[in-house]
């Protein structure tokens, strides 16, 4: 019996049918694999997420926008031995291998199944970049294979040194840093380039587990692996052992506060929210912009120390006055009256415990911080200061919903007939109301929005008293445009914006107009320059400086303020409690609001010359009886240097 033979054709058909079956499977899976890969060439227009930087206008960094920690660094300034300390801790044969490391790769494998445990990794860093840039971290066959091919695309495409510099500034250093200079920053507080040895090895060591040996996590941990890594460099001829021993007896100088906290983090937040509407949240947040606003830091420091020692000095007296879980929050706004960049801004008394921001979104009553908008709208009416206004009880029938009205004074006396000018200093309730009758509670709303106050006025009598909720910056901006010689500017908090190339990609452009006239605006600053030197803010005298201003105060002392200007500086100050509950009897303008506005202005003002208040051609300058308007002697004790348009000064008594 003979054995069956297979002819030769057969088994070359048969060959032929098997390799194309294996050839088929292998296509399979390499298409498998490759045809949700990305493509290596959109690297040549990746861009990795920058940090965005905010600056005060004098330059300090106030705060980093970024979603990442990223600052790229050209190589050139990346230390040698930084460089080399890497490589020979992730990747020796960098400069040899095509991307993936075939005996590294048996090697672990062969040591993971001795062991029974993945416990070494084989990969590359062209791997580690092909995984960061596009693959999850999720460990499985998968992504290794194709990791593995987009490593060999990366090193076809590119050359050793690109792969290097693209890997060195997009790898993650652990505690929020990505990239070396990020995290030289970060942990020393340098520029990479001005690393030492010591300092080089310890980043190096950090791509193996950032979370784990970051030095503000564990710098036990993190000295140990700098350590390694420095042998490893010594081992490999990198330095000698002379340089080894000097640089592990180094000790590790860690910069202390990590990151630079915010600065002035209520304007910073302020400027965030105008920058996503103006350039959106992407631009802003992974372009690397330049940002310098108009800030003056200086200014914010002030700012931020006289809240701190008013709300300090109202929480002991409101616990003396037995006011029960005392939580008093302030608010201030600075502005530059001739731009009117914002200077300084402080929302509340901590950021952190509370972001609300009241004194840009805050809505309150001004109480009688307002009634300077109802004397300038009569003044603008061509009525003089010298005008005289009953100062006695009154009774406005239906002026509140069907209800009779009957206002009071704070201080519960009257005057009698007295001055515009000396009712404004004294604050007095009752001719503030008389006067918003006289012309029109609308009309004074609809000047009060053409000064800048953008939330809705009420067009009734109460209007007078402030009864209208304001925001601060509105109310600030409002009373700048006395010194500013009638015209409004809109505040803003940007000056320019810059790209990563230095090229400015948003400007602003100040938003001006005239809402009063010249010689109205000069005559209601002169009246409110009144109730600094005669009224209610008497306390302000203490500045060596022409300032003006007005107190203000709302039922049961629930909000306390004081806005107030010199030629140069518009500043407002609010006090009083997020729930409305009161601050205290007593707890008034003059006394909660005035003397935080006072520490501020003297320091705003100490390297500034005495500067006097505008008076333009049209007005004449007179000296007048505040009480009766009827001129007096310039020697008169009685007498107050007044403004008038010219021709409507006073007459002098005879």
């Amino acid at each position: 019996m003979t054995k069956a033979r297979i002819s030769k054709p057969i088994i070359i058909v048969i060959a032929i049918i098997l390799s194309g079956i294996l050839s088929g499977i292998i296509a399979g899976v390499f298409f498998g694999l490759t045809r949700d890969l990305p493509q290596i060439r959109a690297l040549e227009d990746f861009k990795p997420s920058a940090v965005t930087r905010i600056y005060s206008a004098n330059k300090v960094l106030l705060a980093e926008f970024f979603i990442e920690k990223r600052v790229p660094v050209p190589l050139k300034d990346i230390p040698h031995y930084l460089k080399t300390a890497l490589i020979a801790t992730e990747d020796r044969k960098f400069y040899k291998h095509s991307g993936v490391d075939i005996k590294g790769i048996l090697r672990a494998i062969i040591k993971n199944i001795w062991a029974g445990e993945y416990v070494e990794g084989a990969s590359t860093i062209t791997q580690q970049l092909a995984k960061t840039l596009f693959l999850t971290p999720k460990k499985t066959i998968i992504r290794k294979m194709k990791e593995a091919v987009l490593s060999f695309q990366l090193e076809r495409r590119y050359t050793k040194d690109e792969i290097l510099k693209l890997y060195l500034n997009q790898v993650y250093f652990g505690s929020g840093a990505y990239g070396v200079e990020s995290a030289a920053r970060l942990f020393f507080g340098k520029t990479v380039k001005s690393l030492n040895l010591a300092e080089c090895a310890l980043i190096a060591g950090l791509p193996k587990s950032p979370s784990r040996y970051s030095p503000l996590v564990n710098i036990d941990l993190a000295l140990k692996r700098r350590n390694i890594v420095l042998k490893q460099m010594a081992t490999t001829g990198i330095i000698t052992e002379t340089a080894l021993k000097q640089a592990l007896k180094q000790p590790l100088l860690l910069e202390k506060s990590g990151f630079d906290p915010v600065k002035g983090p209520y304007f910073v937040e302020h400027v965030r929210n105008f920058l996503e509407e103006i350039i959106g949240p992407t631009m802003l947040y992974k372009s690397g912009l330049t940002v310098f606003t108009t800030l003056s830091w200086p200014l914010q420091k002030a700012a931020e120390q006289s809240v701190e020692n008013g709300l300090f000095a109202l929480e002991k007296r409101m616990k003396q006055n037995k006011i029960i879980n005392p939580k008093p929050q302030c608010s201030l706004i600075s502005i530059d009256i001739q731009s009117g960049g914002i200077l300084a801004m402080v929302g509340g008394r901590n950021f952190y415990k509370s972001p609300f921001n009241r004194a840009t979104v805050a809505k309150r009553q001004p109480g009688s911080a307002f009634k300077p908008v109802v004397y300038a709208y009569a003044i603008e009416k061509d009525f003089p200061q010298s005008t005289l206004i009953l100062d006695a009880p009154v009774v406005f029938k239906g002026a509140r919903e069907g209800d009779d009205w009957r206002p009071e004074n704070f201080s519960d006396d009257f005057k009698g007939e007295i001055t515009f000018r000396k009712a404004l200093a004294l604050s007095k309730n009752i001719p503030a109301v008389r006067l918003i009758e006289m012309l029109g509670a609308s009309s004074v709303s609809r000047f009060g929005h053409t000064l800048g106050i953008k939330t809705p006025l009420l067009s009734n009598l109460t209007l007078a008293l402030g009864s209208s909720d304001v925001t601060l910056l509105d109310l600030t901006a409002s009373y700048s445009v006395f010194p500013n010689r009638g015209k409004l500017i809109s505040p803003y908090c940007i000056m320019e914006v810059l790209d990563q190339n230095e090229r400015v990609i948003w400007r602003v452009k100040p938003q001006k107009k005239v809402v009063m006239s010249r010689a109205g605006a000069s005559i209601i600053t002169n009246m409110l320059k009144g109730v600094i030197e005669e009224g209610t803010g008497r306390k302000a005298r203490v500045l060596r400086h022409s300032v003006a201003g007005k107190t203000g105060t709302t039922d049961e002392f629930k909000d306390a303020l004081f806005i107030g200007f010199s030629s140069s500086i518009s500043t407002g100050v609010w006090v009083g409690q997020d729930d409305f509950t009161t601050l205290g009897d007593m707890e008034t303008g003059a006394k909660a609001a005035l003397p935080i506005w006072i520490e501020f202005m003297k320091k705003a003002l100490a390297d500034k010359p005495y500067q006097y208040f505008d008076i333009p051609d049209d007005v004449v300058q007179v000296r007048m009886d505040a009480t009766t308007g009827f001129l007096v002697q310039d020697d008169s004790r009685k007498g107050v240097k007044a403004l008038f348009k010219k021709g409507t000064e006073p007459k002098r008594l005879k």
